[in-house]
């Protein structure tokens, strides 16, 4: 085999140092037959004696194990606990242990496909309490709705260390994390162990963060981990003189030097943090409100014969999934894009804020393999009853013509879709005019008859308005594409030219050593090879730069359209007047510049609010809804306005102004769907408020 090398070794992949090891155990030191059946009967009494400790379960390790589980099992009752270790045998003995003390468990190594690493992680959050890995299982998979982890062996090699501890110290992890490490501290290897452990916690506390646990060889910079554990294993060197190396004074100038290596002093300088800020507020405004994927789910799913109920915790158990929807599920296709759908969810929600407070709870959206098989299921069979049309009510009577939906892509310079958006087009007669799609959650279900109706026509007057609209999307996403780019040329092509440089050096050390006789040809390729896709991603990222700003867009594909026809009475609470309407903008528009705040309209694009109010700092901080009355009367909220007001809680204000037309009394409501009762709700998209609820929950302000 020739000479051991352990960093040859560790850049191996999991599954060839398995093979190595395999190797390993076929040696022999013996010279001679005689030898080698002293060998022999050496190992069968050693085999004899394992075997004796493992039915008395009297390994020290294994009784830590089970200890360490039990008292996990009573401070964190039914608690997800995560178990690494670094062989498979080890592996497949721990689960049949863990099996036979009472616990649900599964496994995922490195042997596994990505496939049925997916599915064994959708297992373990969704049916076994524990999971026992190796760490190259945790390669495309998140575990952050874990946070108990046992070591229960541990890799001498700090880039794998730092790989465990990542897999649960990850964005989204809501709760503090646990681990433990099972070190035999009466070894020379677990002393330095537990040395190094000390001196993370320590550096822990200096900086402020948990990171440490995801780059260990940054933050113990300077020091070779491994080969201290080697030398204190074979007994290279004294242990003492490791143990004062890894030793070494956390002060000021220390953790300056960590910040650099860890990157973030160089991340920092490229984050616009106003941004992000914007970014942030635009997606809670414009997300898609669970009530309407759950609404739009729950339909489907009962249609289709699958079952599901309300928790007492609040969150669903999905107990039966459609044999139809399973059809979908069980396409190779489906599963190679989506993953696996299981047959039940016993804890699920449709609301990201939930889901994300809860990491144990199964958030059911698009992109989850089980509302993709509903989706596409529904697609392949109803799309042309789309296209057909249907029938709608406006409750407000401003509505009768049609409106015509449409997808619109922008794609890059590669051919990948840059953005893709729903548009959609009223047309009344000879007049189009853009209408924002979410219209339709205000609009009631209508008869079912349908009316000849010259698509083509309306698609003709239609496509103009949408072709406009396309083109200013185009642009929206060309702005962003460029932001992008100047901070992949500033921060991407740097990173990738220290990353070459350093491997140069290192290409450069290991031919020195190979010209001295070791042998490192292993190493060395792989170093090599590595040096080459680091240039190669160089010249990659120039040229993705390039295409990823060279944006155009398509013909815009016609999806759906629908009839919208005025109810037979308007009821009074529906009745609008516009003067009326624009008074009481401009009055609540100057009470707010007047209150030191800066008011946006944004009535036009139908979000669910009119005004979105900021303080001095550019903050939002109110979200306003305003409603105005000639006189002193009822006000409806559509479903789009009462579901945001759901959704923003207390950020979220009605403000109605009674007696526009004379004089002007300004009530303010701040949470309306907690601090309000409607009177009755039409058709499901229309929430009555009668002026007693406004005057005795409003604030009264002068204006």
């Amino acid at each position: 085999m020739g000479k051991l090398d352990l960093e040859e070794l560790e850049d191996l992949s999991e599954e060839e140092r398995w093979k190595v090891e395999e190797k390993w155990l076929m040696l022999s030191t013996a010279e001679s037959r005689d030898e080698l059946r002293e060998e022999i009967r050496l190992l069968e009494g050693l085999i004899e004696q394992a075997k004796g400790i493992i039915e008395r379960e009297s390994e020290v390790k294994l009784k830590n194990l089970r200890e360490t589980l039990e008292e996990l099992n009573k401070r964190f009752p039914h608690e997800k606990v995560l178990i690494f270790t670094e062989s498979k045998d080890t592996l497949e003995y721990l689960e049949k242990k863990i099996k036979d003390w009472g616990y649900s468990v599964n496994t995922i190594h490195g042997g596994m496909s990505l496939e049925d690493r997916i599915r064994a992680e959708s297992i373990f959050k969704n049916e076994t309490q524990v999971m026992v890995a190796t760490e190259a299982a945790g390669e495309g998979i998140n575990l952050q709705f874990c946070h108990l982890m046992i070591n229960y062996d541990l890799p001498w090699n700090p880039n794998r260390l730092e790989q465990r501890m990542g897999r649960i110290h990850r964005y989204g992890q809501t709760k503090e994390v646990f681990v433990y490490n099972l070190v035999a501290l009466n070894t020379r290897e677990g002393r330095v162990l537990n040395k190094l452990f000390e001196k993370l916690e320590e550096i822990k506390e200096a900086l402020g963060s948990d990171k440490v646990f995801d780059v260990v060889s940054e933050v113990i910079y300077g020091k070779n981990l491994s080969q201290y554990l080697v030398e204190a294993a074979v007994n290279a060197r004294d242990v003492e003189e490791i143990l004062r190396e890894i030793d070494f004074e956390v002060d000021e100038e220390y953790i300056s030097r960590v910040k650099e290596q860890m990157g973030e002093s160089l991340a920092t300088r490229h984050i616009d943090y106003t941004r992000i800020k914007e970014m942030a507020e635009k997606a809670r405004e414009q997300r898609l409100i669970p009530e309407y994927t759950q609404a739009y789910f729950t339909k489907a799913f009962e249609v289709l014969g699958g079952s599901m109920r309300r928790r007492a915790d609040g969150f669903l158990h999905i107990e039966k999934v459609p044999s139809s929807v399973r059809g979908v599920a069980d396409r190779e296709d489906f599963k190679r894009i989506h993953g696996t759908v299981l047959r039940e969810y016993r804890k699920a929600t449709f609301d990201k804020d939930q889901a994300f407070k809860h990491p144990d709870v199964e958030f059911i959206s698009f992109g989850h393999p089980l509302f993709e098989a509903l989706l596409t299921y529904m697609e392949e069979n109803f799309s042309a009853e789309l296209r057909k049309g249907s029938v709608f009510v406006d409750p407000d009577g401003r509505l009768n013509g049609y409106i015509l939906f449409y997808v619109g892509e922008v794609r890059d310079g590669g051919g990948s879709i840059a953005g893709r958006r729903l548009f959609s087009v009223y047309v009344e007669g000879d007049k189009a005019v853009n209408i924002p799609p979410s219209v339709i959650w205000d609009l009631s279900l209508g008869s079912s008859e349908r009316e000849k109706v010259n698509i083509e026509r309306l698609d003709g007057t239609a496509r103009v308005k949408v072709l406009d609209d396309l083109q200013k999307y185009r642009e929206e996403l060309l702005k962003e594409r460029k932001r992008q780019a100047e901070i992949k040329k500033n921060y991407g092509m740097r990173s990738l030219s220290s990353l070459t440089m350093e491997l140069r050096a290192e290409v450069a050390r290991l031919k020195r050593r190979k010209d001295k006789g070791e042998n490192v040809d292993l190493a060395l390729r792989n170093k090599e090879a590595q040096l080459q896709m680091y240039i190669q991603a160089q010249n990659e990222l120039r040229e993705q730069i390039k295409r990823e700003t060279n944006l155009t867009i398509t013909n815009p594909r016609f999806v759906g359209i629908i009839r919208v026809v005025p109810p037979k009475i308007v009821e009074e609470a529906m009745q609008s007047d516009e003067e009326i309407e624009r008074i009481g903008m401009d009055i609540v528009m100057a009470y707010e510049r007047n209150e030191g705040r800066i008011p946006e309209d944004v009535s036009a694009e139908n979000m669910g609010f009119d005004i979105r109010s900021r303080n001095e700092k550019g903050e939002v901080v109110r979200y306003i809804e305003v409603k105005a009355r000639a006189g002193v009367g009822k006000v409806a909220l559509t479903q789009n306005e009462w579901f945001k007001a759901l959704r923003f809680g207390e950020d979220y204000y009605l403000y109605v102004v009674y007696n526009a037309a004379s004089t002007p009394e300004l009530h303010i409501i701040r949470d309306p769907a907690r601090n309000v009762t409607p009177e009755k709700i039409v058709e499901s998209v229309r929430f009555v408020v009668d002026p007693k609820s406004i005057l005795s929950a409003g604030e009264v302000k002068k204006v």
